[in-house]
Formats: structure tokens, sequence, C-alpha cells
């Protein structure tokens, strides 16, 4: 089980997702309380440990924005919506997450006959909660390596996993005490709620 903490702004919030044992921190470029600049997530990730994934979560960028994000902040992912990519100049050794929100899509509307190798599923808007359709979304991770996001908390993670069976949980909002204030102590529920479901279900 892929965890990834997300909207990562501090290096409090940054030293609870890494002693927590996420296996990813994503850091936002886009208009969010949540915004940080490339320089500042690449002075935060400065001394990440070796084998945490740095993910630049964007949303319709610019090339020459996504080009400041990918020379500044070197991430290891880019999350952002489907169409995106295809602008971009996005280097083998960066991984995508292209975004699909739940029943808002016209790709997931068609059930396309193929998907890319990961997705990140969610639902209608991006950072403000909302759980997509966990039924659909269990259709969708039959088929790719997808990560659940959207309204998940320490309370329904593990719910979500035994329903979904994603590849990954994506997690901001739900671990935070107020917008863009991540709370050290829900990171903590958050990951070891998920290593629980992923243990004892097999998953």
């Amino acid at each position: 089980m892929f965890v990834k903490i997300c909207g990562i702004n501090s290096a409090e919030a940054l030293d609870a997702a890494v002693s927590s044992g996420a296996d990813a921190v994503g850091f936002v470029f886009a208009e969010s309380p949540r915004r940080v600049t490339p320089q500042q997530a690449a002075e935060l990730t400065a001394a990440l440990p070796a084998g945490i994934a740095k993910v630049a979560v964007m949303l319709k960028p610019s090339v020459d924005q996504w080009n400041e994000v990918r020379d500044v902040f070197h991430p290891d992912w880019l999350q952002t919506d489907a169409p995106d990519f295809a602008e971009l100049d996005v280097p083998d050794n960066i991984g995508r997450f292209p975004v699909y929100r739940d029943r808002v899509s016209t790709e997931f509307d068609k059930e396309p006959a193929e998907l890319p190798e990961h997705i990140l599923f969610e639902g209608a808007r991006s950072g403000v909660g909302l759980k997509p359709d966990w039924d659909h979304a269990a259709q969708v991770a039959r088929r790719t390596c997808l990560m659940l996001a959207g309204g998940l908390t320490p309370d329904n993670v593990t719910d979500a996993i035994i329903h979904v069976r994603p590849w990954g949980v994506d997690v901001s909002t739900g671990v935070e005490s107020g917008p863009g204030r991540k709370d050290p102590a829900k990171i903590a529920a958050f990951v070891a709620a998920a290593r629980e479901a992923e243990g004892a279900h097999g998953i």
C-alpha cells in the first residue's frame, strides 16, 4: 500500500510524514492554502531520506511553471490532470500521476479501453475533501494502479482500502487541524490505519 501525505508546507508536517512511514510527500504548486514555491519545496526536502518520493502537485500548469518546478524542486512524480501531460516535457525519470475526477472526467464516463499505468482517482474537486464513489473507484482499481484520494481520514481509510482495494491512498485535508495546517497526530493515525488494513486484509 503506497501512502502519500499531500499538501506538505512546513518542516513539522514533513517530519510527521517521514516519521510515520509515509511512502511519498506531495507539494502543491497550484492555488491552495497549501501552496508552496519550488524553492520552498526544495529547501524542505533537502534532507529527505532516501526511499520517500517527492510529488509535485499541479493543476493545468503552464510550460514555464512546470519547467521551474522540474528544475528547482526535482520531483520524483508529477501529479496533474491527465490532459496536461500532452503539453509538458516530463523526463522519463519522473513518474506520472494523471488525475481523474470521479463522474466528471469524460475519460471515465466512457470507460476507456486503456488506462495509464498509474492514476490518481478523486472526487469532483481537488483539495476540499470530496469523496469519490468508492464502487466506481473499485471498478477502475481492477484495471490499473489506482491511488485513491478525496475525503479520506484516519477514521475511514481502513474501510476505503477494504472496499476499493487501491494500489495507494492519498490524504491532505483529512489530516489537518485547519486549512493548510497539518496535524502530526492525524498523519500518524492515517498511516497506521492504512498499514493495519493492508496487513490484516492481505491487500
